[in-house]
């Protein structure tokens, strides 16, 4: 449902809005970063349009309808990778097919994943089509790189931008997951797997499957730590004391050490300045 979708309520609660009066747009575009919820998005608006007993403008999940979108055998949900499919000849072949009533479903509905890939050709031929798309296709659009897409594609579409997915609603996401699952994981252990995700819940699930099929049903901060290659609090601390007493040869030793251990200096690199950040913030009050 729209309200599994994590993170993103702006868009969640104008989509249930659109639905449950019944105000749906013909063509949209979901532009964001990887990993926030674009596909999702746009499945689960499939999905709920075509839904037999949408009242509130959630899928209610129970109808042959719903059930054909959640088992993915729902022959009027088109995706197409535009990565894969960028030329003019793909989207002409589109458009002969759009025409065509959906087979049981009201709206046929069409995800173009990574939008941005198609080439200037392609985007003109598309152009027509959402310019007076039939009444029973809607066009979901979904791109990383909103700014190679042109003007006159945007214009056309109801535009989302979905942002990067806030920490703490990573982390209790990913802790629903773990309890569902039956996995034990450290607190401290599940909140640097969501930073190291960096606003993607894909990367944060798929880095604690990494984890599970490495550890096992027990997780905890150590297994995380060394898996990221994360050096901990110690060497950036003797690093920061270093750099504060002007201790060059000192500071050297201990990335040399650092480096010697096999630590990813990129990853210590990245927590001296997060670590340094936070000094900068208590300094601040």
């Amino acid at each position: 449902t729209l309200a599994e979708v994590v993170g993103q309520e702006p868009v969640t609660r104008t989509l249930l809005n659109a639905l449950a009066t019944g105000r749906v747009a013909h063509a949209y575009l979901f532009f964001g970063p990887r990993g926030t919820g674009k596909t999702s998005t746009g499945r689960i608006l499939a999905k709920a349009v075509n839904c037999l007993e949408n009242e509130t403008g959630e899928p209610c999940n129970e109808c042959a309808s719903c059930r054909a979108f959640n088992e993915g055998r729902a022959v009027d949900l088109i995706e197409i990778d535009a990565a894969s499919n960028t030329g003019v000849e793909d989207i002409r072949d589109l458009k002969e097919k759009v025409n065509f009533a959906p087979n049981s479903a009201k709206y046929k509905v069409y995800i173009i994943d990574e939008v941005h890939m198609l080439s200037t050709s392609a985007f003109n031929a598309l152009l027509k089509t959402l310019e007076e798309p039939p009444a029973h296709v809607i066009f979901i659009l979904a791109t990383t790189e909103v700014h190679k897409v042109p003007p006159t594609i945007t214009s056309r579409c109801q535009r989302f931008d979905l942002r990067r997915i806030p920490l703490n609603a990573m982390i209790e996401r990913l802790e629903h997951i773990a309890d569902a699952e039956g996995i034990t994981v450290e607190p401290e252990a599940l909140t640097i797997i969501a930073k190291s995700a960096t606003g993607s819940l894909r990367d944060a699930e798929n880095l604690l499957e990494q984890m599970i099929a490495y550890h096992g049903s027990n997780i905890k901060l150590e297994d995380v730590r060394s898996e990221l290659g994360l050096t901990g609090d110690a060497r950036i601390k003797e690093l920061t004391g270093a750099i504060l007493g002007r201790d060059i040869s000192g500071g050297m030793t201990i990335i040399n050490n650092a480096a010697t251990d096999g630590v990813d200096l990129r990853q210590f690199s990245r927590e001296l300045t997060d670590y340094l950040r936070n000094m900068m913030l208590i300094k601040a009050g």
